[in-house]
């Protein structure tokens, strides 16, 4: 049931910070510049600083920050416009991947609406101040508009690479100062950030299995475009559960809560976890765990129906009118355990109805439905429902 990767992705020592320490201790932890970070700071005119994020490997700017919502016209429109006004703009952060190569952690939004404008595709609009400017580009401002422009600079703070000693440390600083640059504008999800900091094949294919029609359907998110070019829908790109990533976090839960005997840092802090590990995993290892999540998503839904990952309210005799979360993941990971008796588990559908309604008419309200996400609340959902399945299997008790 594991990739090849996955079964040895917990033999490293999970880095933990100890609660209790002595003063010694942590003078020593100072000294020897643990968790501190080393930082220089640059400041360059705009239109250098264009020229330079176009210089190839310079600079990345989607693998730090890709979210879903992006500044509309008018937002960025008003960036430039505090450009012209000489507001100060605050600067963006990067990190030093390489010498003399960064990553960009944090100003995206801004950085795009500079290449934008200077390369002519942003058509000012929404202007407060200078209204007047309202529907030109770059080429077509006032000369001492755009030479006032090209006076103004835009400032960097660079993380720099000896900050770490170790890309494991690298990235768990990585995320601790990216979380804490994110408070201010619209605050990014746990997820959002995990998207931002943990780029690559996995992450990819996190994205791609939540656009499936089966897992919309089962969540109520709308579909997505059968073309990847073609635009999302409007209900789509409104619905909270799309634009905050909560769809991919629901399917990274699947796959790192097959480790709940790893269970630590509470459900947030795993799932971080889950994801720095995964760094490892190869391409062979990315598709086994894509077929593994279809196949699980496929034979909840065939034993389920409309009703799969929607808990049982035995009080009103009913089926409960949306899917949980925390029953999601005891389904999806037990079944995933138990692909092998597919056939015998289909043939025996209603058994399983009628054994899960037991289940939850046995075990408090909340067991199934996650008021409780310590380690042994999620490993004992996870183990009540596969015992479940042991049974129906065996024809015991059904």
């Amino acid at each position: 049931m594991y990739s090849q990767a996955e079964r040895t992705m917990w033999q490293a020592q999970v880095r933990e910070t100890a609660a209790m320490a002595s003063d010694e201790d942590i003078n020593r932890k100072y000294e020897q510049r643990e968790q501190r970070i080393m930082t220089e700071t640059a400041r360059e005119k705009l239109p250098g600083f264009v020229e330079s994020i176009g210089k190839p490997g310079y600079l990345e700017l989607r693998p730090f920050y890709q979210r879903r919502a992006r500044w509309d016209r008018q937002r960025q429109s008003r960036l430039i416009e505090s450009f012209i006004m000489n507001i100060p703009v605050p600067p963006i952060f990067l990190y030093e991947k390489e010498y003399g190569r960064y990553e960009l952690m944090d100003g995206q939004q801004r950085v795009t609406a500079l290449r934008d404008f200077y390369a002519g595709r942003l058509r000012l609009g929404g202007l407060q101040h200078w209204p007047e400017l309202n529907g030109r580009t770059y080429s077509q401002l006032p000369a001492k508009i755009r030479a006032g422009i090209d006076r103004r600079s835009i400032s960097s703070v660079i993380l720099l690479k000896e900050s770490t000693s170790d890309e494991e440390e690298a990235m768990l600083l990585r995320h601790v100062v990216f979380e804490r640059l994110n408070t201010g504008g619209v605050k990014l999800s746990r997820q959002e950030i995990r998207n931002a900091l943990h780029q690559g094949p996995f992450n990819s294919c996190l994205i791609r299995l939540a656009e499936r029609d089966d897992f919309c359907s089962v969540w109520g998110i709308p579909p997505a475009p059968a073309d990847s070019d073609t635009e999302v829908s409007k209900e789509r790109a409104t619905d909270s559960r799309f634009r905050k990533m909560r769809d991919v976090e629901i399917v990274l839960r699947f796959f790192a809560l097959r480790h709940a005997s790893e269970f630590r840092r509470g459900m947030q802090g795993f799932l971080d976890l889950y994801m720095l590990r995964s760094h490892a995993f190869a391409d062979e290892d990315v598709a086994y765990l894509e077929r593994l999540f279809g196949e699980s998503l496929e034979l909840a839904i065939a034993i389920f129906g409309e009703r799969a990952f929607h808990p049982y309210l035995p009080d009103e005799g009913r089926w409960a009118d949306r899917p949980r979360i925390a029953f999601w993941d005891a389904v999806m990971v037990s079944l995933s355990r138990h692909l092998d008796a597919s056939a015998r588990l289909l043939g025996r559908a209603e058994a399983v109805l009628d054994a899960t309604k037991a289940l939850f008419a046995e075990h408090p309200t909340g067991t199934f439905t996650g008021r409780g996400n310590t380690k042994r609340d999620v490993e004992n959902r996870i183990d009540l429902f596969g015992a479940m399945l042991d049974q129906v299997i065996a024809g015991a008790g059904v």
